[in-house]
């Protein structure tokens, strides 16, 4: 192998620039234009807080604790008669500081009820670092930009929470139409009464026979 001519390495790399000076410059205009982000773009977290359990996962692994949540217990009547009371954690407070956050995603992943996402925005800027806690309120307001999920494999099993939820949605269904069925069903039509047996004809009194005459009673 012939050995390298002095100073290849020092051509290339001019003909690189020498190429790349005489192409035309494309500079997006933003804000102007808004740029095409892909779609699992970690811009910022997103809040569905009808999900969230206050099970505390996401703010116990969070590396950098940024993750703030305040909650009071509630007590929930029995769901049919003769059952017991249960308690129930109601969420206060989900507050999120993004001038700690690393966008590293444990929260999302960790949590068991699907409560976070991952949304694309990303213009939050602010002047005060204090204000880059954002509460609950602006949490949720971001979880209308999350973008769907792609679709599933067509030859992949469904997922356990879905063929959970069709099953539970079937079983109402069903108990619906049961109930709706018999309050429409006719009730039992009356039995007619036993028709009313004729009673005994009169019988006849004894025919008077010819030649016989009537007995005159006493003058």
């Amino acid at each position: 192998m012939a050995p390298p001519i002095p100073g290849s390495g020092l051509a290339k790399g001019l003909a690189v620039t020498l190429r790349t000076m005489t192409k035309k410059t494309v500079t997006a205009q933003y804000p102007e234009k808004q740029p095409e982000l892909p779609p699992r773009t970690r811009g910022v977290i997103g809040l569905f807080e009808e999900n969230c359990t206050v099970c505390m996962l996401c703010a116990r692994e969070c590396p950098d604790w940024c993750i703030y949540i305040d909650s009071h217990k509630e007590t929930v009547p029995p769901a049919a008669p003769g059952g017991r009371e249960r308690s129930r954690n109601v969420l206060d407070r989900f507050a999120i500081d993004f001038s700690l956050c690393m966008y590293c995603g444990i929260c999302i992943e960790v949590c068991p009820f699907d409560a976070l996402f991952w949304s694309p925005e990303f213009e939050y800027a602010e002047t005060d670092i204090h204000e880059l806690t954002h509460e609950r309120d602006k949490l949720r307001e971001w979880m209308w930009t999350v973008p769907e999920p792609p679709a599933l494999d067509p030859n992949a099993e469904e997922p356990k929470e879905i063929a959970a939820a069709r099953k539970a949605a079937d079983k109402l269904a069903a108990a619906q139409q049961a109930e709706a069925s018999q309050t429409t069903q006719p009730g039992p039509a009356a039995q007619p009464g036993p028709a009313a047996q004729p009673g005994p004809a009169a019988q006849p009194g004894p025919a008077t026979q010819p030649g016989q005459t009537e007995q005159e009673g006493p003058a």
